[in-house]
């Protein structure tokens, strides 16, 4: 059983990095010419190395100071599940309620610079296209096994950002290895065009990589890890009989969802493969000399650090999606008054995913009591009301989801793992995929969706045709919870400009007070304003430096 497929380790730093043992060395050489490059096999085994952190750009986790890939923070904060408490303009700070609130509707401009990431991922696409070019052209004296694993590895990234790209911009420009072929006025090719792009290079990279690595290449992109995204970039593409077949190859390779139904094993399920994590498939590491994130400084509580912490919190939305341990949710109704009330809410009664993933009011961190309450060690406060932050929540919550509860010395950089594909996420593509595909394939779909339950203790009963596909996004939306997944789904299932627009789409907390020793608890908006999603949005505008270069292509009419 291949228990430890894949984990990206001591990845690449401007800095050399010793102590990695049998996990994958991606320490850069100094520059050398292309000769020498390829003219050892060395040299050409770091130059793939430098592609790894590709990886990191499009995490959850990824530094805000070290890219400029993504500038809203947690796309998470654009959704009914997470806000952010600034509206101060800035990454991890105000920017995803600019978007989240589009007054008047999005510029081209502001659209591209905050989603399309256009610019960075052609740079990244050319460069993997001259690695493939130059293995073809000076790569004939490896054997064929070899130079068969440089370019799966290598056509995996590729696959990777492309479909980064087609999930904003469905019409793109394909570019493959023949340099050649490139000229400076390119029309788009057809969304059918880009996807079989992908298609074939994930499953080139699935097909000829290994399982698992040994020795001293542990580490590096496997077979498994190369079926698990063409599954999840398959949904995207509408190919769900591919994204099926390719889930099922990863079924094949023994992976495992962590046993145990309690929040402490769930939890397990974001740790490293070396601590005993079971379900990761594609993990990527970090050290504290970099490459590292800031996970814990920007999302821990305000009682933790009120300089950098309680930068987005979980609301009330997401909490009262999660169910009771036993199944099915409790009554809200009571905690929903202008008033207030000194009941305490049913947090004691939710299933283990929500202690896993939210602080709570009384829930015990880090050996204390958490006190998010006006007045309180991390302390709450009104949206947008004038006053600086300083860790406090606006939401009555705070992210509990993958921070480290070790985590103290808040000077230095974060280093827990970032599971970039983990088991859970692909049986739900292939639930997903088998119920698309319909008929004697509903079955597995509600198989899938009882062992994701199962895991935490949830009861299941079968469904079928809108309950069965309500219970997959149900399970996506809470299993899947920042990990970066929640507002591209909405946005492939069209359902983000209704779920996204209006009064109904605000997002609210608990105003939580500590009045004559009794907790009182009042539901107040968040927001103060209402949410605008353009339809529009579903295609990514082209930046202005595609349209100034290129006069092969033309803005996309609805950004006119």
């Amino acid at each position: 059983m291949k228990k430890q497929i894949i984990n990206i380790v001591c990845a690449v730093a401007a800095l050399a990095m010793t102590g990695c043992n049998d996990w994958l060395d991606m320490s850069p050489t100094d520059k050398v010419s292309q000769k020498i490059v390829w003219s050892d096999e060395n040299n050409i085994t770091q130059y793939v190395n430098g592609f790894y952190a590709y990886l990191s750009r499009y995490s959850s986790f990824e530094n805000p100071d070290n890219t400029q890939d993504s500038q809203v923070g947690l796309t998470d904060g654009l959704t009914e599940t997470l806000k952010y408490g600034s509206m101060t303009p800035g990454t991890h700070v105000g920017f995803a309620n600019e978007i989240a609130f589009a007054r008047g509707g999005l510029s081209a401009q502001t659209a591209a610079f905050h989603f399309g990431n256009w610019d960075s991922l052609y740079e990244r696409i050319r460069r993997v296209n001259e690695f493939l070019y130059d293995l073809k052209r000076f790569g004939g004296w490896l054997d064929a096994e070899t130079a068969a694993r440089y370019e799966g590895q290598v056509r995996f990234f590729r696959g990777y950002l492309y479909w980064q790209l087609l999930k904003r911009t469905p019409t793109a420009i394909i570019y493959d290895e023949n340099l050649l072929a490139i000229r400076e006025n390119k029309p788009l090719s057809t969304e059918d065009e880009g996807w079989d792009m992908v298609q074939r290079d994930l499953e080139f990279a699935a097909q000829n990589l290994p399982p698992q690595w040994t020795g001293s290449e542990v580490g590096r992109i496997t077979s498994g890890a190369a079926y698990a995204l063409l599954s999840r970039a398959m949904l995207y593409a509408q190919r769900w009989d591919v994204a099926r077949t390719a889930a099922e190859e990863v079924f094949k390779l023994g992976y495992e969802l962590m046993p145990g139904t309690s929040a402490e094993n769930y939890a397990k399920a974001f740790t490293s493969v070396r601590s005993g994590n079971t379900e990761a498939i594609l993990e990527y590491n970090y050290l504290v000399g970099g490459p590292n994130h800031s996970w814990d400084r920007l999302f821990m509580p305000g009682g933790d650090n009120t300089t950098m912490g309680g930068r987005a919190t979980p609301t009330q939305e997401m909490v009262e999606s999660y169910e009771k341990a036993e199944g099915g949710h409790p009554d809200w109704t009571p905690w929903h008054t202008a008033e207030g009330t000194t009941q305490t809410p049913p947090y004691a009664e939710l299933e283990p995913r929500f202690h896993a993933s939210v602080l709570y009011n009384g829930c015990t961190w880090k050996g204390r009591t958490l006190q998010p309450y006006v007045g309180g060690k991390d302390g709450w406060a009104t949206f947008n009301d004038g006053t600086p932050l300083d860790g406090r929540t606006t939401t009555g919550y705070y992210l509990r989801k993958m921070l480290n509860e070790k985590f103290t010395d808040y000077s230095q950089y974060c280093t827990q793992p970032w599971i970039a594909i983990r088991l859970a996420e692909v049986i739900l593509n292939h639930a997903e995929a088998c119920y698309m595909l319909g008929g004697e394939h509903i079955a597995a779909a509600n198989e899938d969706v009882s062992r994701i339950r199962a895991r935490v203790g949830l009861p299941y009963t079968s469904k079928s045709g809108d309950e069965l596909m309500a219970a997959i996004r149900q399970e996506r939306k809470i299993e899947l919870y920042c990990e970066g997944h929640h507002y591209w789904d909405m946005r492939r299932w069209r359902l983000a400009h209704t779920a996204y627009t209006g009064p109904s789409a605000r997002v609210h907390g608990l105003k939580i007070e500590l009045v004559e020793g009794e907790f009182k608890y009042t539901y107040v908006d968040c927001d103060h304003e209402d949410r605008l999603f353009e339809e529009k949005l579903y295609r990514i505008p082209l930046p202005s430096t595609e349209l100034n270069n290129n006069s092969a292509v033309r803005q996309f009419p609805e950004w006119l």
